[in-house]
Order: C-alpha cells, then structure tokens, then sequence
C-alpha cells in the first residue's frame, strides 16, 4: 500500500500563499487518483482539491476556486497543493489522499490518508 506523507504547512497572513507537498512511498502516486482535504475545528472534512491518476483532470471546490492549484509529478512521485490568496475560512488541518477506483470527487472512495499538516492563516 502507499503511504502518504504531507509537509508545508505554517502560519501566514491573510492575502499570502503557501504550497503543500504530499510525497508517496510504498507504491507509485501515479497507480492512484490524490485529494487534498482539510478539516477545520468543529467542521466536517472537506475535499477541496483532487487529481486524477496521470493529471489530466483536475477538481477544486467552489470555495477554493481560482485560488487553489493541484498538480503532480508522478517521476517524484509527488502532488502538491499550491493555495493563493488565502483567508482566515481556510485554516485548517490539511490532508492528502489516495484513491485506487472510482471516482476522485468521491469522498468515499479514498483508501489511504497522510498524518495532515496544519495551515494557519492570521487576519
């Protein structure tokens, strides 16, 4: 199985950015569709970003869309989250996720999940 290791995290100002990494190891990231999720204190765990298996399609939330990038790079075996323009509704833990069938806009369908990474954004 893969396993899934996030970083960037940190603390930044309202209006900054900051560019999450999910790092696989175990199997290749390209055998599976990635998400990035976040989860806030007190609130459900959101998708806000996912990426099919070689990249060619890509999902954001409404809440996140135009401000928020997902792509990857399977020769590093990697799938990054770059966020723009972030404001204080986007502090959260942030994590990513693999997913080996179905649909990737299905929460339902990601099987294996990093540690998470928290993201602090200061007004």
């Amino acid at each position: 199985q893969v396993q899934l290791i996030e970083s960037g995290g940190g603390l930044v100002q309202a209006g900054g950015s900051l560019r999450l990494s999910c790092a696989a190891s175990g199997r290749p990231v390209s055998n599976y569709a990635v998400g990035w999720f976040r989860q806030a204190p007190g609130k459900e765990r959101e998708l806000v970003a996912a990426i099919s298996w070689q990249g060619g399609s890509t999902y954001c939330a409404d809440s996140v869309e135009g401000r928020f990038t997902i792509s990857r790079d399977n020769a590093k075996n990697t799938v990054s989250l770059q966020m723009n323009s972030l404001n204080p509704e986007d502090t959260a833990v942030y994590y990513c996720a693999a997913s080996s069938s179905g649909s990737y806009t299905n929460t339902r369908n990601y099987d294996y999940w990093g540690q998470g990474t928290q993201v602090t954004v200061s007004s």
